[in-house]
């Protein structure tokens, strides 16, 4: 064999490196030593791309939005109502292709109102009672859409231009009235692909409270049950599981979470429905624990039109001269010892120079408006004792009338967060309730400390919330001022439009 010639050899390759670890490691060190900041960018990048990848697995909490409803029957759209009133609104609701979801006038997208069978809402609602009748609570109800007949009664206390304002508004009358607003709401849509969310008309406070004092459990879950069997038929639950879909109660969170045990048989089960989870509801009073209760204010008799109306009555209690520190309206509940409204209605009955008391067990308050609102527009301050739950229809009465709350619980604030002012000390007045009981603090004494100027800037701040807590009566639905109904509305559109981008999000 011919030995290699001396160029030959200078041309052979170099000997391979066994050890391929150790030199890429070498490499590693001396490129890292030389180039930090370029190789911690990469590290930086790679970790990004980790998170993301990770990130678009929608975890098993989140609904599935991945259904293909384009192949399933429409949900049926509700009809125009019947007056002329609401038909002329509903001209100028899109009827052909789907309108965008989102625009400059719905920022937060558009309702899709479920055209329910009749028999879980305008049937449920009385038509041959009178508004004059004290012992049924659901007369009146259905009279001008929920609002009632007009107070004309309140001419006798009122400006003219002020007492049209007021009406004869049933405390139950909630799930009317928003159904009625939201067929007139300029962003509801007569195309279901085009909403953000769906509402459920349904009356469950009239199918509720129809069997609560009837020991008939059955009766009080009926309509319920019912109800969900339907909606739960529709495309757009199907593609949610409802967690896009909301609803107006119009009676207590308690009505509505009938217990298992056989002791506790009070109400209906409907809250506790499992179906039930992901709904949202407007409801008087919400229970502080479940998340999907939106607690609203009570409706009160005071429905202005315009602004200018709104101004005009804020301007009124405003000024208006009152001549009493306080004023305590409800009913005197002789046959509870140790309740606390006996015992606030018999101290203003004791003093009745600082006190006006208001007794609607004698005074049949729902039916005469003038009693009510003259006791409130002359004090200063109202007492607010719970009612049969947390909270009372009354405290919204006193407030409209520009009068400062005085409450005895701490849960009163965990209520209506949407609508009432952020600082408790800034609109009302707490008295520990046990202290008022054992005699250990006098409420006049407690109310006569605070200045003429401090109860002037209470009031104010209270005068300032009579919007939020007001639900208005549109001319032909325009809208003049933003009041309870908007914001409880666009607050749920919100919330139901950020779950849906973060689940995007994360698909």
């Amino acid at each position: 064999m011919v030995p290699s010639s001396p160029e030959a050899q200078t041309m052979k390759k170099p000997p391979k490196n066994t050890n391929f670890v150790t030199g890429a490691l070498n490499f590693v060190r001396i490129h890292f030593s030389s180039h930090p900041r370029f190789w911690l960018f990469i590290a930086f990048l790679w970790i990004q791309a980790l998170i993301i990848f990770i990130a678009r697995t929608p975890p098993p909490c989140f609904p599935d939005r991945t259904t293909d409803v384009s192949a399933t029957v429409p949900a049926r759209y509700v009809a125009p109502p019947s007056n002329d009133d609401d038909a002329a609104s509903n001209a100028t609701l899109p009827d052909a292709g789907p309108a965008p979801p989102y625009t400059d006038e719905c920022p937060s997208g558009r309702i899709y109102a479920y055209d329910l069978p009749s028999m879980y809402n305008r049937d449920l609602v009385l038509t041959n009672c009178t508004d004059l009748d004290p012992w049924n609570w659901e007369c009146g109800i259905i009279t001008n859409h929920g609002y009632g007949r007009a107070a004309t009664e309140l001419r006798r206390i009122l400006p003219e231009d002020l007492y049209k304002s007021w009406y004869h508004t049933n405390q139950y009358t909630l799930e009317i009235l928003f159904h009625h607003r939201i067929l007139k709401h300029k962003c509801r849509t007569l195309q279901p692909e085009s909403a953000t969310a769906f509402y459920i008309p349904f009356y469950a406070g009239l199918a509720v409270g129809k069997h609560l004092w009837m020991n008939d459990t059955a009766k009080r879950d009926k309509h319920c049950k019912m109800m969900l069997r339907w909606v739960k038929n529709q495309p757009y639950w199907l593609k949610s599981n409802g967690s896009d879909h909301f609803m107006t109660i119009g009676r207590i969170t308690w009505d509505f979470r009938r217990l298992t045990d056989p002791g506790k048989s009070w109400g209906s089960s409907f809250l506790n429905m499992p179906s039930m989870n992901k709904v949202s509801r407007f409801i008087v009073e919400k229970y502080p624990g479940d998340e999907m209760d939106v607690s609203v204010p009570y409706p009160t008799g005071f429905h202005p039109k315009t602004r200018d109306s709104l101004i005009e009555w804020q301007n009124f209690v405003r000024d208006y001269k009152r001549s009493s520190l306080f004023s305590f309206v409800g009913e005197n509940r002789n046959w509870a010892e140790n309740d606390l409204r006996r015992i606030l209605m018999n101290y203003c009955y004791k003093d009745a120079g600082a006190c006006r008391a208001v007794d609607c067990a004698v005074s049949e308050c729902p039916t005469n408006s003038s009693i009510v609102l003259k006791a409130l527009l002359e004090s200063e301050f109202c007492l607010q004792p719970k009612g049969d739950s947390f909270t009372r229809k009354e405290v919204f009465d006193c407030m409209v009338a520009g009068s400062v709350p005085v409450f005895f619980w701490k849960t009163d604030y965990e209520q209506y967060e949407w609508f009432l002012p952020g600082e408790p000390e800034s609109y009302s007045v707490f008295i520990d309730h046990e202290e008022v009981r054992s005699g250990k603090t006098s409420v006049k004494q407690v109310l006569m400390g605070y200045s003429k100027e401090e109860i002037r800037m209470k009031r104010e701040k209270v005068i300032e919330t009579i919007p939020r807590i007001t639900y208005g009566k549109p001319n032909a639905g325009v809208r003049t001022f933003k009041d309870a109904f908007d914001i409880a509305l666009d607050g749920v559109l919100e919330r139901i439009k950020e779950e849906k981008e973060w689940a995007d999000f994360l698909r």
